[in-house]
């Protein structure tokens, strides 16, 4: 699949400083899940949060995105910013991806993709021309466009994981969560979304966050690959891939590429003392 490419990415600034989550325990007390993470992002790129399931990657992500349980202050303490501005909301800049893909099964693929540009903020920001143009070229360059008339239901799990990546991308953000998007797919799928985010990335590029407790998932997409620990999830560590993308399996099998995996291995083991679960795909 070539996708189109589209217009220059938008610039983008993301800041965790000294994040801190904490939730009321069965019983009394406090259980803290993540634990004064700092990080910071200033440019495009495929950036992964790994670590053991349960470990509170999904928690980090969503006060990204600006979802917070009803009830519950989010963060604890610390402050989220995105391009300077305190996020404590749903950003504009900002759409999220989840591994359950929240297609509406009562609207066609087309209707899923074009949904967002029938809400008053996106009527707002894009013309009508403009919005079916990008909801055309997304359906082409994650190859529905001729399923585009027909429902959810009619299709299998990869293609509506296509759907609602259509969907994200078509609203140009600068800033794409993406929540273990593959994660329940079988192998031979789970490796054709991955080259397809790559593809897509490259004709849109924006700051990705990507979650995954998949080691080999992790080495194939990021850009920069950040470790957390289990909770209290802290950041175990935090490093940059040099190999360009795509990665071949001849580069999946080299020294390079096993010696990271094995620093990532090693900083788990050390930190998770066998608590949670991350996965080395074969």
């Amino acid at each position: 699949m070539e996708a189109k490419p589209g217009a220059a990415p938008q610039p983008i600034s993301l800041v965790l400083k000294e994040i801190v989550q904490e939730y009321p325990a069965p019983g009394g007390g406090i259980t803290r899940v993540i634990d004064r993470i700092s990080l910071e992002f200033d440019r495009p790129g495929i950036n992964i949060l790994l670590g053991p399931s349960g470990c509170g990657k999904s928690t980090l992500l969503n006060m990204m995105g600006g979802v917070r349980p009803p009830g519950l202050l989010a963060p604890t303490s610390g402050t989220i910013l995105i391009n300077g501005a305190e996020c404590t909301d749903a950003h504009d800049d900002a759409v999220m991806v989840f591994q359950r893909y929240a297609n509406r099964p009562d609207l066609t693929v087309y209707e899923n993709v074009a949904f967002p540009f029938q809400l008053s903020l996106w009527k707002k920001k894009v013309a009508k021309t403009e919005w079916q143009r990008r909801v055309e070229d997304m359906l082409k360059a994650v190859g529905l466009a001729d399923k585009k008339d027909l429902y959810p239901a009619q299709l299998s799990g990869g293609q509506n994981q296509r759907v609602a990546l259509a969907r994200a991308l078509a609203l140009r953000p600068a800033l794409l969560l993406m929540d273990e998007p593959f994660g329940a797919l079988d192998a031979q799928i789970r490796e054709e979304m991955q080259q397809l985010l790559i593809d897509l990335y490259k004709a849109w590029p924006c700051l990705i966050l990507f979650v995954t407790h998949d080691v080999t998932e992790a080495l194939k997409l990021g850009d920069r690959v950040i470790v957390l620990s289990t909770q209290p999830a802290t950041v175990a560590d935090d490093f940059i891939i040099a190999e360009p993308r795509p990665r071949s399996s001849t580069w999946q099998r080299s020294t390079e590429a096993v010696r990271l995996e094995e620093r990532i291995l090693a900083q788990l083991h050390q930190v998770s003392a066998g608590r949670g679960a991350v996965r080395v795909s074969i």
